[in-house]
């Protein structure tokens, strides 16, 4: 009876988004030829043939493409069930017929000519119903500031990578500002509630308000702006965009408004004062729940249609009132109930980030009390963590609830080189053979993109395999070729040396989060271990500078040579701190004022003219972005200030510091060295004077440094300058250690 209980859920979420008119595949097919064009230009394009017929798909929403065709003369065929499908077997046949690639720092086009044939006609289909991308924080930490140029960029690039659902959040507080107008708020008391842009995505789950507020009228125009074409876009290539749904959070003004409403003021999260967080859950058996909820739904369709399926988190990161299983599951219910009263068909996305945040509190009869209460089919839950905390497993395929096996890899968007490739490799199948599975799925959800490509590259191909890639090594060997558009010996083995480091994460407790001394607040008490050798990191930086006379000419590989440098950097930064603390402790003054003053006063600038020389790991870049958005000088302003917060203090008083670190060119010029200079010249004082060194006092002077960066007004290069290949060898001959480095294995967080 279970398994057929299981197949019933997954038949309603099969049929979900399936279907379509003639009409549809005749659009999808259109968007297909448009990005086509778009991406090599109206000549080349027009060697392909594009159509799309529902039909091809063998089991119904199951998306499935066929390649024929190409050679001499003849037109490469490609034929997709859906438009995301037609795209998805562009991408392959670009990757695995003409060696291309296609990445977020640059692609490497080069078409062979004439376009190679198809062999024999290939024809594959998905493994599972949905690929997913994105996680609710990405649109704060990578979205935020985007036009529509950069929007057009990524949904091209969801597309051939085959994403057929994701998230579509832009313009809901102009939508939220309309509902709150209707039931008698004041547009201070709106203005008052909303965070920030850089803070949207912890306001929209309940976590934070006010801060760094408030939103412009120019802002809800231009994301209702941006919204509309988003969604025109997605839904022109047969993508699912998933819309937000009233999660029960409200503002405290609704307490003015309606006296007599039963709301609890949860807790605060993340180190913010009730100022800025401890937010106001309306009660589910409250009758004006289903009237928010039902009057955002309705205004928010009205405006942007519906593909009908909606995310909510009611509590994410914070711990309900009540662990009665009777309360959560009333909380839930009056979630999903407020969807259908607006959308019979609605299905509800769930983060399933909240069993795995406060496991002590997600029980088994909490988490069957929420899983339990929305009918089973209509509740789709993203395992978010699955590559190192898969809830699909402590929860029973989440009690016969579909699922999304999910890579979430990356937090706060910070630079690193990182990844658990062999998990990753091996997880979705592993899922799928799970006992009474619900696994309808698989997707990337990281907080922050723009990072760690080969990663992405790896978990978009998997949605497509029924089985893990058997090879790694020559998986790698062949990405890297693709990526630089020839096989160079030297840069494949420095890639299969970083496969063998970085890249082979396997300690269960990793998070994923940047905790190098290089980034964080600097104290005597940092770790520096990490769970590879470094020496793999150095020899692979060794490696792709042999190879930079021929393969200089690559974008992506001078962006390769900018992060390998920057991750080697931040290798001997922990080295030359580990001896600086040591130093200190066995009181030797020359060697902490050699050790010390390398680190802070030769290191860290040269690695800032590094990155200097690439424009992808510019601070001024970042700030453009922010910058660009605005219609007025103020708004402007406004707009960096919000950036620089998140980058560093992340709230007034650094209440979630450097989370969200970045190692860009102007950050670690303005913000990391003069904080390190500091650490160094306080130790050198401790230990002239005899006095313990005074951590508290470090830390309020540090912070005078950090709000003092976020609070300038400084503009920094938008433009690269100096040449990276110069530039990396200059810094390699000065800073290449000369003896091996004992390896020292640890949780993978800690890179």
């Amino acid at each position: 009876m279970e398994a057929v209980a299981v197949a019933a859920a997954l038949g309603f979420l099969l049929l979900a988004g399936a279907g379509g008119s003639a009409g549809d595949e005749v659009r999808e097919a259109a968007a297909v030829r448009a990005l086509l064009t778009r991406l090599l230009g109206p000549g080349p394009a027009a060697a392909f043939s594009v159509s799309v017929e529902r039909a091809l798909a063998a089991e119904s929403g199951l998306d499935t493409y066929r390649l024929s065709g190409g050679g001499a003369g003849a037109r490469v065929q490609l034929l997709g069930s859906t438009g995301v499908a037609a795209a998805a077997g562009l991408h392959r046949y670009l990757r695995d017929f003409c060696g291309c690639h296609v990445a977020w720092s640059g692609s490497q086009l080069r078409l062979p000519q004439p376009l190679p044939a198809v062999p024999e006609v290939l024809t594959e289909a998905t493994p599972n119903r949905y690929r997913y991308y994105q996680n609710v924080c990405t649109h704060s930490y990578s979205f935020v500031w985007w036009d529509w140029a950069r929007w057009e960029r990524e949904i091209d690039w969801m597309a051939l990578n085959g994403i057929n659902l994701a998230l579509a959040w832009n313009g809901q507080e102009a939508i939220w500002q309309r509902v709150y107008l209707a039931l008698g708020m004041t547009q201070s008391e709106i203005d008052e509630y909303f965070t920030g842009p850089a803070f949207l995505a912890w306001g929209r789950m309940g976590n934070l308000h006010t801060w760094d507020g408030p939103l412009t009228r120019s802002w809800h125009l231009k994301q209702l702006y941006l919204q509309h074409r988003i969604l025109d876009r997605m839904r022109s290539f047969g993508m699912i965009p998933v819309l937000p749904a009233f999660a029960g959070h409200v503002p405290k003004a609704i307490t003015r408004v309606f006296p007599q409403v039963n709301v609890t003021q949860l807790g605060s999260w993340g180190h913010f004062n009730c100022s800025y967080s401890c937010s106001f859950l309306l009660a589910p058996e409250d009758p004006l729940f289903p009237v928010v909820g039902s009057l955002f739904l309705r205004e928010l369709t009205k405006e942007f249609g519906t593909d009908h399926i909606y995310g909510a988190d009611t509590f994410n990161e914070m711990q309900p009132p009540s662990s009665e299983p009777a309360y959560l599951a009333a909380a839930t219910a009056a979630v999903y109930q407020a969807m259908t009263a607006v959308d019979p068909d609605a299905v509800w996305l769930l983060q399933g980030w909240l069993f795995h945040h406060q496991r002590t509190f997600w029980g088994p009869a909490q988490v069957g009390a929420v899983l339990g209460a929305v009918p089973r089919g209509r509740l789709l839950v993203l395992d978010l963590f699955a590559e190192s905390q898969p809830m699909y497993i402590r929860t029973a395929s989440f009690q016969g609830q579909p699922f999304i096996w999910c890579m979430l890899h990356n937090f706060g968007g910070n630079h690193g080189l990182f990844g658990a490739l062999e998990a990753v490799n091996r997880g979705p199948a592993a899922a799928r053979l799970f006992p009474n599975s619900t696994m309808v799925g698989t997707g990337m959800t990281p907080e922050g993109i723009g990072q760690n490509e080969v990663v992405y590259a790896l978990m978009a191909e998997l949605g497509w395999r029924k089985d893990p890639v058997a090879d790694l090594e020559a998986w790698v060997t062949s990405f890297a070729a693709r990526r630089y558009g020839v096989s160079h010996k030297d840069a494949e083995t420095a890639w299969k040396l970083l496969l063998r480091s970085v890249y082979n994460c396997s300690a269960e407790a990793y998070s994923g989060h940047n905790q190098s001394p290089l980034v964080k607040r600097p104290s005597l008490q940092m770790g520096t271990t990490v769970w590879y050798n470094r020496s793999d990191v150095f020899e692979a930086w060794w490696l792709l500078l042999t190879a930079a006379p021929a393969l200089a000419s690559s974008p992506a590989f001078l962006y390769d040579l900018v992060d390998v440098t920057r991750q080697a950097a931040q290798e001997l930064i922990s080295l030359y701190y580990e001896e600086a603390r040591t130093a200190y402790l066995n009181k030797e003054l020359v060697p902490l004022l050699r050790a010390g003053g390398i680190l802070a006063y030769e290191l860290l600038p040269a690695l800032d003219k590094v990155l200097a020389s690439d424009s992808r790991f510019l601070l001024g870049s970042w700030l453009k972005q922010a910058r660009e958005m605005a219609v007025s000088e103020a708004e402007a302003h406004f707009y960096e200030q919000n950036s620089r917060y998140q980058l560093t203090l992340w709230g007034p008083e650094g209440n979630i510091l450097d989370y969200a670190n970045k190692q860009l060119a102007g950050l670690v010029a303005d913000y990391y060295t003069p904080r390190w200079q500091l650490f160094v010249e306080m130790l050198v004082q401790s230990l002239a004077q005899g006095v313990p060194f005074q951590q508290q006092q470090f830390d309020k002077n540090a912070f005078e440094l950090e709000e003092t960066f976020v609070l300038s007004t400084r503009r920094y290069p938008s433009q690269p300058q100096g040449d990276t290949v110069d530039l990396a060898k200059k810094f390699f001959l000065k800073y290449y250690p000369r003896l091996p480095y004992t390896v020292v294995y640890f949780s993978c967080g800690s890179f």
